[in-house]
């Protein structure tokens, strides 16, 4: 399919003239088009927004329909898309969803990527990774507090178990990982929140990526400090943030299956020591793993000409990266998967011992998840700053006791810079959600922000999705690959008053790996939103807490008993 016929640059509009018909359309509309924004989208003239082939649409022609749809329908009516794809509108009413997404689905025997690439090429369906063909991307930034929490979290293991360095002085306000050093690989879409998540967390970090310009952008943005393409260099750089037990990262510019192998062997020989070492490149896709010997220049026309070929070459490179991973475990570094399926990958290029370190959510953030806890993201209509600070300052009033989510908001303030539509995210659990969406939606009410806020979430939620290498990975009852939650979660956000509902497939992890859900609302100002928002930010974060009861996780029991979630099999005839 030829995505760039008809390429043009694409922004939100911004302020308060609508171009729908209501602002429950105008969001949608204009999420799309911030998805396809310059400054969000890794490359918006393919219509790729992050993960390497993440789309938010299936064409331009379908990008024109969708667009045009979206300004016509009426407060009562649905749109649906396949896969990137318009392919109906009918009549609902006011509490159904605006739209309906279902991206990547295929019947489990045909869900291969071989499968996927054919349909693909025939222009039948798109990858609509989680939130590109969900139309809730907010940049890097999205990614990269649930990355700042699972780095807290690695900090904090550490320091439990007494691997950490020796600890700050009494009233310190140093973050967990101060006087660490973290290697990991990928400055993408995703992985571009790495460094800047270690830093906030006042740890050095190396970072290896095979792409300059990504390491360029990431720095451009700050969310990277500095780029080198020296390796001694970089490595005396990144040491000395760690003597100093002050936050720094370095962007190096090599490959992964190249790099990690010879750093291994320098922290062996004592020249460097690594503490926590993982990975984000997009290994989920082949393709979209560069392997040893080939150039960046020569990348995609050696994956389009020989895909078979491309993906064995890339999943034996994969296996050196992950051989090495395994082997500073060996070495006393804490490392783990970072959810982009790089073990079953190497596993594939004949590395045996792949999976002998963790994915992070059974290590650092099934705990978070049995509360319902989980990334909750907002972005202002207006196009307006102003806004986010005013919902800041809010979500500090709402939540005065939670010295770490202030924490957060005040670095995201400080240090994040907006890519399109100005956006935050932060982690809320149960009861938290819904307490959040009122009081944005008496924000719009009152006149305190400029424009309706939308509300919306990553796909990788605590009970959104089924993906047995990342976030259902050892559940307790094994129950890791049953994908009947995050269909039970879409159909609970449709009958519970959300704007826009989806169901993908393949998200971080790749296709016949995962099936995830994704709910977007509107807060507007009206007391029909505010009856939407209890109810769905109720619900949504509901799912998170009965599918780990249902898995056996007793802290989830207690949260469920705590703040009156049924849980039917868990009552008996006197209990009600």
């Amino acid at each position: 399919a030829d995505f760039t016929t008809g390429a043009r640059p694409v922004k939100a509009a911004r302020g308060t003239e609508l171009t729908a018909k209501s602002w429950q359309t105008e969001a949608p509309l204009r999420m799309l088009m911030n998805n396809l924004d310059p400054e969000v989208a890794e490359r918006p003239d393919d219509l790729v927004v992050y993960g390497g082939t993440g789309r938010a649409v299936r064409s331009w022609a379908a990008f024109d329909a969708i667009t045009r749809t979206l300004e016509t329908m009426e407060k009562d009516e649905t749109l649906l898309v396949q896969s990137g794809k318009p392919v109906g509108v009918f009549r609902t009413h006011e509490w159904a969803p605006r739209v309906l997404l279902a991206n990547s689905n295929l019947v489990g025997d045909w869900a291969t990527w071989p499968e996927f690439r054919r349909l693909e090429a025939e222009g039948l369906m798109m990858y609509g990774q989680m939130t590109a063909g969900s139309w809730i991307y907010i940049g890097t930034q999205g990614i990269l507090q649930g990355t700042y929490e699972t780095f807290a979290a690695v900090g904090n293991k550490l320091a439990a178990e007494g691997r950490h360095p020796a600890p700050a002085a009494e009233g310190s306000t140093e973050g967990p990982l101060a006087g660490t050093l973290t290697l990991t690989g990928g400055c993408g879409g995703m992985g571009g929140a790495q460094p800047l998540a270690v830093t906030l967390n006042d740890g050095a970090c190396l970072i290896v990526d095979v792409d300059e310009t990504r390491l360029r952008r990431r720095a451009g943005k700050r969310y990277l400090d500095e780029v080198e393409t020296d390796l001694d260099a970089a490595i005396k750089k990144v040491q000395a943030a760690k003597d100093e037990r002050r936050g720094w990262s370095v962007g190096y510019v090599g490959n992964a299956a190249e790099v990690f192998p010879e750093l291994l062997r320098r922290h062996k020989a004592g020249e460097v020591t690594f503490d926590v070492v993982t990975d984000q490149t997009s290994a989920h896709d082949p393709l979209s793993y560069l392997p040893e010997g080939i150039t960046v220049a020569e990348w995609h026309v050696e994956a389009a000409a020989d895909p078979e070929g491309f993906t064995k070459k890339a999943q034996a490179s994969m296996a050196r990266q992950v051989q090495a991973m395994v082997e500073f475990q060996d070495a006393g570094a804490e490392v783990f998967d970072y959810g982009n399926s790089i073990r079953d990958e190497a596993r594939t290029g004949g590395y045996e011992r792949a999976f002998e370190f963790p994915g992070f959510v059974p290590a650092y953030i099934r705990p978070l998840f049995c509360e319902g806890l989980g990334p909750f993201r907002w972005v202002a209509l207006s196009g307006d700053p102003e806004d986010i600070a005013v919902t800041d300052k809010a979500i500090k009033e709402l939540f005065p006791e939670n010295k770490h989510l202030h924490k957060w908001l005040d670095a995201a303030a400080e240090r994040v810079e907006f890519e399109g539509l100005p956006a935050r995210i932060c982690w809320l659990g149960y009861g938290e959600r819904a307490k959040a969406g009122l009081l944005f939606n008496q924000l719009v009410k009152e006149g305190k922000v400029k424009a309706p806020i939308v509300i919306g979430r990553d796909h990788l939620d605590s009970g959104s999705v089924a993906s047995p290498y990342r976030e259902t990975e050892s559940m307790a009852d094994g129950s890791d690959a049953v994908a009947d939650w995050p269909l039970l979660n879409a159909l609970i956000n449709t009958s519970s008053g959300a704007t826009w509902v989806s169901i993908h497939h393949g998200g971080g992890v790749g296709i016949g790996r995962s099936l995830h859900a994704g709910q977007v609302s509107v807060a507007d100002g009206t007391d029909l939103a505010a009856e939407k928002l209890e109810r769905l930010l109720t619900n949504d974060p509901g799912m998170g807490v009965i599918r780990h009861v249902d898995a056996g996780y007793d802290r989830a029991v207690e949260v469920a008993n705590e703040r009156g979630v049924r849980i039917p099999m868990n009552e008996t005839a006197s209990t009600r």
